[in-house]
């Protein structure tokens, strides 16, 4: 019988680990959040999560590995609502993928993030020269994605977005307006390709 190797050993840890470290509901890392819906989970390992108790997670929902989930800008901030991140029931949040939330953003039902998808609904200006970028923050405005939505590899959706229901984004596309229901967008700046 051939003895495992050192890697095989290592793997199979690995995979135990990230099954028994994962968020589901009823844990005590779930119940940090506003609610936390059955059947959910977060992957192991996060890159980011804080600021749980203005998030709500609906039913069956999946957040893959390495996203990063966070209200506020660094964990302990006082934060200016209750729920300012809804994530809907059903959802597939995409491994790598972040969503950042400082006002309002909500996520539909039944919505599905590809890999490395990007939401926030906060940016910066560049209004100062004399200051640099960073320092200067944007008015935050609320972003919403509707929802039976598919938002396809490394997009990225900026602040004041209304992403309507059933819409379709093309991998790597920039959603800088609204999209109305059930078309399908591409590009950066996303225009419509077909309409709704």
């Amino acid at each position: 019988m051939k003895r495992p190797q050192f890697s095989d050993l290592a793997v199979g840890l690995w995979e135990k680990l990230t099954v028994r470290a994962a968020i589901v509901a009823g844990s005590r890392r779930a119940d940090r959040f506003d609610t936390f819906g059955s059947g959910s989970l977060i992957c192991f390992p996060p890159t980011a999560l804080f600021g749980e108790r203005a998030i709500g997670i609906g039913d069956d929902t999946m957040i893959g590995p390495h996203c990063s989930i966070t209200v506020g800008m660094v964990p302990g901030q006082e934060l200016i609502g209750e729920r300012m991140l809804v994530i809907g029931d059903r959802c597939v949040i995409g491994r790598g993928s972040s969503i950042a939330a400082h006002l309002s953003v909500t996520v539909g039902d039944d919505v599905y993030f590809g890999p490395n998808v990007y939401v926030t609904d906060h940016n910066h200006s560049n209004d100062d020269p004399s200051l640099p970028v960073g320092r200067q923050a944007a008015p935050e405005r609320p972003v919403v994605i509707g929802a039976r939505s598919w938002l396809a590899t490394g997009v990225v959706v900026t602040p004041g977005v209304t992403i309507g229901k059933g819409v379709s984004v093309g991998a790597n596309s920039v959603v800088t307006r609204d999209l109305p229901d059930g078309c399908v967008a591409v590009g950066s700046p996303a225009r419509i390709l077909s309409p709704s």
